[in-house]
């Protein structure tokens, strides 16, 4: 029995994405052979309709509309492998019908989002009423047959449908039964929340009498199975224009771009997406034996990730698979069941191979591809022949490389990388390097999204090309800033982004900036910028003369206006100008090294300024900490005068408040402050003696700065003071382990060094690095030299080394064509000694035994 089809176009309502809609269109589309075929999409995408037949063109991908005048209003229409809109289209385009885009243009679409945008933010600054939830049709629907989850139903009721098991009813049944279900819902719910759809479905209907004029009745129609009953809905074409007057139009452009599937999954904010796009990818390629290809996918997913999976573990996955789905009454194992199965036999029950399974096949990392001939702004084109040229391929899961910048093609790449972060395009982030300081390696996290194609549309605005635009956006950002840290931001990444034509522009704005900005902390943000941005012209063969004048004088301001700003501070200030300082005695350190000509004055200065922290009452006590601290480990403040300075800080007259806060800034963090601590027991002492005499009524107020203050050290280190601290002192003339055998602080620490010790590695440091690169040996004879006796002489063992790696050492060298006799080489032979030496070794001496000299003719088996 098959279903007869109804008076009117071919409606065939599907969802978006669906495997099995996907099927089901093509198998109708090849049962009906209609004459045209018309898409729910916009309209200005008809000429872009004939590049998915390229053979370039790779689903996912996206239908992009941008309004001209700002790119940045945008909206996108994916396609997937398995969406039915696009078996449509390509089921026309190889069959050589019509094929044609018939919801709202997007120069409306756009246009009413924005106006639509505009009155919400209205409505929620006059708290209006909530706008109504959208009905979601396939919710809705599993609800009504008892169903809990909507995809588990709608995996039942349409994907788990095997190929050819409608036959008997018809190509077209199903859609007829969707359609009926449909219009039951939207009796209920009306438009469902959503009210631009009377609007597109008035523009629908338009383009459907327009088709039936030239097709007759046969075309067929795929669009959301939510707009059938509309579509059928027999009105006017007056009422249908009077819906269409006076609507919001922009100028738009269309293209191709590559989507990828985690765009296309639910969570990631398209609203007609799925959750399981690698999933619905399988169910629509694979020809039979979804559940046994799909486990022997996971099984390779995992395998790849060095863990134990084997064919076995396939086999009983698959049944368990099975067995699940036949107890929950489904006709074949969906998702659910297959997850199950995975998890209990191939991850152990563990979750967390399971989430890699989502991320690399439920979901899926692919990413599509268009053809060089879809049109695109010039921008971009000339940012795809770039990545092309530096082998620089998007890729849609996320991923680190690093850049040797001594080599060209490394640093065109980080080059290219750093221009898109000037414009707003963030392909790549910088991420913190492995193993490497240096200022020639860069770490790179890289990460393709849909969206950048809009962000390189809006960026076309400022030039052609990417270094045109870089350029452009430099100079406008550098007139724009406002802030003096803003402008070194900018210098900063236009020097690693090599914009020659723009550094002029920003080091004028930055001089500007410098010589007006009085404040401090503008000027401390602003420095260490300056300073990395110095320090790679080395690298990028830049010249930073002027740059490097500039932050000179930075540091001399800063100098000056220091000691002042750091009095009559509250708690957050002194933390903020701490952090400041820290950055301030960094930069300091790389000018010196990048402006030879004032590094002893700056350097001096400095020192002078950390000095006058150190000792000033009216500076906030983690200033007054940090400063002793940086003092001291840069070894312009010895131990004893650190312990006095604490010693002050931590007195009884100090507030408990400003003596918990000179220690955060002395041993704060985790920059070796515990360390400090474990190995110089008078500072310990300090803070233990402080930290006991702190009246119980204001130990709460200290106890969060402590805890701040410590709980940033390691692990190890807190058990280490904790140690010391528990044990105390050790008392004078106890045993220990210093250079002179007295007493010391604990056992395993010391107040100075062990000279002895520490001497004691010095000759294994020197042949771990090299230094010893001729080591004393045994000098040999000459050939015509006499044979040396093989008995060493009294007293005096035989220490000579080896003739060869694994053989016993000789005492002297064995003549090539003299056969030596010293010792027996072979067991049970006797040895001959030679003429005149005794054939025994001297008291306490070994006699060393010659070995054979197997490659030598002349050498038999006594040496």
């Amino acid at each position: 029995m098959t279903t007869a089809r109804a008076s009117g176009p071919l409606l065939l309502g599907v969802r978006h994405h669906g495997p099995g809609s996907a099927r089901a269109v093509r198998a109708a589309l090849d049962a009906a052979r209609p004459r045209a075929v018309l898409i729910e999409g916009p309209p200005e995408g008809d000429a872009l309709l004939p590049l998915a037949a390229d053979e370039q063109m790779r689903p996912p991908v996206a239908l992009l509309a941008h309004a001209v005048d700002d790119p940045g209003r945008a909206a996108f229409w994916p396609f997937a492998e398995f969406s039915p809109e696009w078996v449509a289209i390509r089921w026309a385009l190889a069959s050589d019908v019509p094929v044609r885009f018939i919801d709202l243009p997007a120069a409306h679409s756009l246009a009413m989002e924005e106006a639509e945008t505009d009155r919400d933010e209205v409505s929620a600054e006059e708290d209006g009423p909530p706008a109504a939830v959208p009905v979601d049709p396939i919710r809705e629907l599993a609800g009504t047959a008892g169903y809990d989850d909507p995809e588990r139903w709608w995996e039942d009721v349409v994907e788990h449908r095997a190929p050819g098991s409608g036959e008997a009813a018809g190509p077209l049944a199903a859609f007829a039964a969707l359609g009926e279900a449909m219009t039951a819902l939207r009796e209920v719910y009306g438009d469902g929340g959503h009210p631009r759809d009377a609007v597109r479905e008035a523009y629908m209907r338009v383009q459907l009498r327009t088709a039936a004029k030239e097709f007759g009745d046969d075309f067929a129609v795929v669009c959301g199975a939510w707009h059938v009953p509309a579509l059928r809905t027999r009105t006017t074409l007056t009422a249908d224009r009077a819906l269409l007057k006076g609507l919001p139009k922009a100028k738009a452009e269309l293209t191709w771009v590559p989507w990828t599937h985690q765009r296309l999954a639910r969570h990631s904010g398209y609203g007609a997406g799925i959750e399981s796009p690698g999933w619905y990818q399988h169910l629509f390629a694979v020809p039979d034996r979804p559940i046994e290809r799909w486990m022997t996918k996971v099984a390779g997913l995992l395998r790849d990730e060095d863990r134990f999976v084997s064919s076995a573990h396939v086999i009983e996955a698959v049944r368990l698979a099975e067995t699940l789905a036949a107890m929950r009454g489904r006709p074949l194992a969906g998702l659910s069941e297959t997850t199950d199965a995975i998890r209990a036999v191939m991850c152990e029950g563990s979750d967390v191979p399971l989430a890699l399974v989502r991320d690399r096949l439920v979901v899926g990392s692919t990413l599509g591809e268009v053809p060089d001939t879809a049109p695109a702004v010039p921008l971009q084109r000339d940012l795809t022949r770039q990545q092309r040229t530096l082998r620089l391929k998007p890729e849609a899961g996320e991923r680190e490389t690093e850049f040797d910048l001594r080599k060209e093609t490394d640093a065109s790449r980080s080059r290219l990388l750093h221009r898109l972060r000037v414009l707003g395009i963030g392909w790549g982030e910088p991420a913190a390097g492995r193993g490497s300081t240096g200022t020639f390696r860069e770490s790179w996290r890289l990460r393709w999204e849909p969206e950048l194609y809009v962000r390189v549309a809006e960026a076309g605005v400022w030039g052609t090309t990417v270094l045109s635009a870089a350029t452009a956006r430099a100079e406008s950002d550098a007139l724009a800033a406002t802030a003096l840290a803003e402008v070194t931001a900018l210098a900063e990444r236009c020097l690693l982004a090599d914009l020659p034509d723009a550094l002029p522009v920003v080091m004028r704005a930055l001089a500007d900036r410098a010589a007006l900005d009085t404040d401090v902390g503008h000027l401390a943000d602003a420095l260490p910028a300056l300073a990395r941005t110095l320090r790679y012209g080395d690298v990028r063969s830049t010249d930073t003369t002027a740059l490097g004048e500039v932050a000179a004088g930075l540091a001399e301001r800063i100098c000056v206006g220091l000691p002042p700003a750091c009095t009559g501070l509250d708690a957050d200030g002194a933390e903020a100008l701490r952090r400041q300082v820290d950055g301030v005695h960094t930069a300091i350190g790389l000018l010196a090294g990048a402006v030879p000509s004032s590094a002893d004055g700056l350097r001096e200065r400095w020192r002078a300024v950390l000095h006058k922290l150190t000792v000033r009452d009216s500076v906030a006590g983690a200033i007054r900490g940090r400063a002793a601290r940086l003092l001291l480990d840069d070894g312009h403040l010895d131990q004893d005068a650190a312990a006095r300075l604490m010693g002050l800080a931590l007195s009884p007259g100090t507030p408990p408040a400003d003596a918990a806060a000179w220690i955060e800034g002395f041993v704060g963090g985790a920059a070796g402050g515990g360390m400090l601590l474990v190995h110089d027991e008078r500072l310990l002492a300090l803070v233990d003696s402080w930290l006991t005499g702190v009246p119980a009524d204001t130990f709460t107020d200290v106890l969060p700065l402590l805890r701040r203050t410590f709980s940033a050290y390691e692990p190890g280190v807190r058990r280490t003071l904790g140690d010391l601290v528990r044990r105390g002192p050790t008392p004078a003339g106890s045993p220990g382990n210093g250079p002179a055998g007295g007493g010391t602080t604990a056992p395993g620490f010391g107040p100075v060094l062990d000279m002895a010790r520490a001497d004691a590695v010095v000759p294994v440091l020197r042949l771990l690095l090299g230094l010893d690169e001729h080591p004393a040996t045994a000098e040999p004879e000459a050939p015509d030299a006499p044979a040396h006796p093989a008995t060493p002489a009294p007293g005096c063992p035989a220490t000579a080394p080896p003739a060869h790696p694994g053989r016993p050492a000789t005492v002297a060298p064995v003549h090539p064509e003299r056969p030596a006799t010293a010792a027996p080489v072979h067991p049970g032979r006797p040895a001959t000694a030679a003429p005149g030496c005794p054939a025994t070794a001297a008291p306490g001496c070994p006699a060393t035994a010659v070995p054979a000299r197997h490659d030598d003719p002349h050498l038999g088996e006594t040496a």
